[in-house]
């Protein structure tokens, strides 16, 4: 497929561009394979040649056109009985509702053009090729390709955990994918189970998603789990070597606690069609815990629902009260960070070994297992060990399909049933823990936005297919960049720190009562609301405290010079 084919019209004359708290631009339209440019021509609006509008067309959610009449013209009579009624002007206003919840009008002069860009804009932000992506073509000075792939390697991971423990081994059993295809090479498990078992385990498992380590707690050396749900099905089937592994990571005596995300209905039904739950008389160590997370349709629902009622300007305030209430999106944030509460308080308080799964084990199992360690680990509060956080969790070693999950955002016409806002539920549960805990992590609510609008259109390959196997397959990481290359410039880095930060090495315990969580507004209104005023406010925190950084620095060199001044007196004087 060339994208030459899909652009009806690839240049458009005196289009006026305008949007939420954008001034009216007119210019030139230029339609690319992956961008919409629109140049301010001189002696219009804005500078001459000045670029107001760079747009990446996969970041297009949704295109609505309306073309309007101008008027008629009809020439004088003839002795021909036929009248002859032409259109004399015509234009067509087209709104991109785009995956980050912008929202922009382009009013283009002509019928034909307009349906043409349309058209256009329609054909190339549904390209479902990963390797017809813009981050396959985009190729920045200033970084090289290699940079940022490997800041973060499991082996790394690993040896913190090696310096604790014996317990656990790094097994390549999954090096060509055979045994899991959403695994990566390299899985951490019990150093008691051989390679062979962990085959047959991931048999027993949904997609071969057997159990493996997804967090090892210092403080008493308790772990966190992750798989898929065990293949039971109607007839209770087993698996010794299932059973052996989950019996291996207890202790003599101790007990551990399955969270299943799975309402105790939907597991049950689940067994109907193969799946299931460990069984109590197979896994008598294990005590099961139902905790119901919304995934799928629903949990798209609520959110396009949400974005809706935050785009209704006409709402009085019960009535907007009344559908934020209606969309549970608020709903779906406390019950995820009361799960992973209650994840992190089996292994912290409880001192007991927690294994966290619902069906596949990509999506409500993640959501669990980060903010877990968020919640007890101050290492994945920091801006680097939230990026390492999200590799391991998300990304590289969990398999999250953001190719599925991210392909269309709350705005689109055409959804499939595979779409479901996980990751940003996630980062909403992050800025509520940056909310209640303001001094506890070293990254703002500028990285989380970022985050959210990487995940669903990027110039970089950080999420682009749905697991590493399919990275490997289009060598995403030979032939795309990092976007934590970019984010840890030191230019880009300073942006996404926050200048109130200090190390809390404690556990932070989120309050998860109505009163504590609240709409991220800086998500849902960013478009609609303007946060001038308040990027002002951090930006002068941020200067201030860099000019106490400043001070103290300079006041401990003056110390440190004075003393060095006083023992050199001392000294001659004793000479």
């Amino acid at each position: 497929m060339e994208f030459a084919e899909l652009i009806k019209t690839a240049t458009v004359e005196s289009v006026l561009l305008s949007g939420a708290g954008l001034p009216p631009v007119r210019g030139t339209l230029c339609i690319t394979s992956h961008h919409l440019l629109l140049s301010s021509r001189p002696g219009g609006d804005g500078a001459p040649g000045t670029v107001e509008l760079w747009l990446l067309i996969r970041n297009v959610d949704a295109v609505e056109k309306r073309v309007q009449n101008l008027g008629w013209y009809q020439p004088p009579r003839t002795n021909s009985s036929q009248r002859d009624t032409r259109l004399a002007g015509s234009s067509g206003t087209i709104t991109l509702r785009c995956k980050d919840l912008k929202v922009l009008q382009l009013e283009i002069p002509g019928m034909e053009e307009c349906l043409n860009v349309a058209s256009s804009i329609e054909a190339l932000s549904s390209v479902d090729s990963v390797m017809m992506m813009y981050p396959f073509f985009y190729r920045p000075q200033d970084l090289r390709l290699e940079a940022g792939w490997h800041l973060f390697p499991l082996e790394q991971y690993y040896q913190q955990i090696a310096t604790q423990t014996s317990q656990w081994r790094l097994s390549g059993v999954n090096r060509d994918f055979a045994a899991c295809p959403t695994y990566p090479p390299a899985v951490i498990v019990p150093a008691a189970v051989d390679d062979e078992a962990l085959r047959k385990a991931a048999r027993f498992r949904q997609g071969g998603r057997f159990p493996v380590l997804s967090y090892y707690h210092q403080k008493n050396g308790t772990v966190m789990l992750r798989s898929s749900q065990p293949l039971t099905g109607p007839n209770r089937k087993r698996c010794r070597e299932d059973e052996l592994l989950l019996g291996t990571v207890l202790d003599e005596g101790e007990r551990g606690f399955i969270i299943d995300t799975r309402s105790a209905q939907a597991a049950k039904q689940a067994r109907m069609t193969g799946g299931g739950t460990e069984p109590k008389s197979s896994y008598p160590r294990w005590k099961r815990l139902h905790r119901p997370l919304e995934r799928g349709r629903p949990l798209q629902e609520s959110f396009i629902k949400l974005v809706d009622a935050c785009n209704d300007t006409s709402l009085t305030m019960d009535r907007w009260l009344s559908r934020l209430e209606s969309c549970r999106w608020l709903s779906h944030v406390k019950a995820a960070l009361s799960t992973a509460c209650l994840a992190a308080q089996c292994l912290d308080r409880e001192e007991a070994c927690v294994l966290v799964h619902g069906a596949e084990g990509t999506d409500t199992t993640l959501l669990v297992t980060a903010l877990a360690q968020l919640i007890l680990d101050p290492g994945c509060r920091t801006l680097a060990g939230f990026q390492g956080l999200l590799e391991r969790e998300w990304i590289e070693q969990a398999g999250h399909p953001f190719h599925l999950r991210c392909a269309r955002s709350a705005y689109s016409h055409a959804r499939l049933k595979q779409e479901a806002p996980l990751f940003l539920l996630f980062l909403d549960c992050v800025w509520q823990l940056g909310r209640q805990f303001p001094f506890s992590l070293e990254f703002g609510e500028r990285l989380l936005l970022t985050l959210f609008d990487n995940a669903y259109a990027s110039s970089y390959g950080t999420f682009l297919g749905n697991n590493e196997k399919e990275r490997c397959l289009c060598k995403v990481k030979e032939s795309t960049h990092s976007l934590w290359a970019w984010l840890n410039q030191p230019e880009e880095k300073r942006k996404y720190l926050n200048p109130l930060y200090s190390r809390n090495a404690l556990v932070i315990w989120p309050s998860v009562e109505p009163q504590s969580i609240q709409l991220w507004q800086g998500l849902f209104f960013r478009w609609i609301r303007s946060s001038k005023y308040l990027d002002e406010a951090w930006a002068e925190i941020q200067r201030l405290v860099e000019n106490d950084d400043t001070s103290v620095e300079e006041s401990a060199g003056n110390r440190r010079s004075q003393s060095l001044s006083d023992t050199a007196a001392q000294t001659e004087n004793e000479r």
